[in-house]
C-alpha cells in the first residue's frame, strides 16, 4: 500500500469509503425504512454524504492540524480548508451514493458483496486516518509512541512503512 509523505498535501476521501457510503442510510422520516424506490435512494444518498463528509473532515482536520502546529497555516485557514474539502467530499458522496442506491434498488443481492468491500475499504480509510494522525505528531511524540508500542509488542513500523511480513524488533 503506497503512502503519501507530502505534509502539505490534503488527502481526499476516495473510493475506499464508497461501498460503505452506498450502504449507509439515514431514516429521515422515521418510518423504519419502508421500502419505496425514491425514499430508499434519497436516504441512501444522504447516508453516503454523511459518511464521505465525516471521513474527509477527519482527514483534513488531522493534516491541517499538523500544518497549523508547524506554523504553515493559521486557524482560520485550517477551518476554511476543512469546510471546502468537506463540501467537495459531500458532493462526491452524493453522486456515488445516489448511483449505488439505484444499483442496490435494482439489484438488492449486491448488498452483501458491497458490505464486504466496505469492510476492506474501511481498513484502508483507517490507515489513511492513522497516517494523517502520525504526520501531525512532533518527533518527540512519535518517539514516545513508538517506544510505548514496542513495549506493548506492537510494531508500528509495519503500518508506517507499509511493509508486510513478520514483526521485527
Amino acid at each position: 500500500m503506497s503512502r503519501e509523505h507530502d505534509p502539505f498535501r490534503i488527502p481526499r476521501a476516495g473510493w475506499e469509503v464508497a461501498p460503505l457510503a452506498g450502504l449507509a442510510s439515514i431514516d429521515v422520516n422515521g418510518n423504519g425504512g419502508a421500502f419505496s424506490g425514491g425514499e430508499v435512494v434519497a436516504e441512501s444518498t444522504l447516508g453516503g454524504v454523511v459518511v464521505h463528509a465525516i471521513h474527509q473532515a477527519l482527514l483534513t482536520a488531522l493534516r491541517t492540524e499538523a500544518l497549523r502546529q508547524r506554523g504553515a497555516i493559521d486557524r482560520a485557514t485550517q477551518v476554511r480548508t476543512i469546510a471546502l474539502t468537506v463540501w467537495e467530499a459531500g458532493k462526491q458522496g452524493a453522486m456515488v451514493s445516489a448511483v449505488l442506491g439505484v444499483v442496490l434498488l435494482v439489484f438488492p443481492w449486491l448488498g452483501w458483496p458491497l458490505a464486504l468491500l466496505g469492510a476492506v475499504g474501511m481498513g484502508k480509510a483507517s490507515l489513511d486516518l492513522f497516517h494523517a494522525f502520525w504526520d501531525g505528531l512532533s518527533e518527540a511524540q512519535r518517539a514516545e509512541l513508538l517506544a510505548a508500542a514496542h513495549e506493548a509488542g506492537v510494531n508500528l513500523r509495519r503500518l508506517l512503512d507499509g511493509t508486510v511480513g513478520p514483526q521485527s524488533a
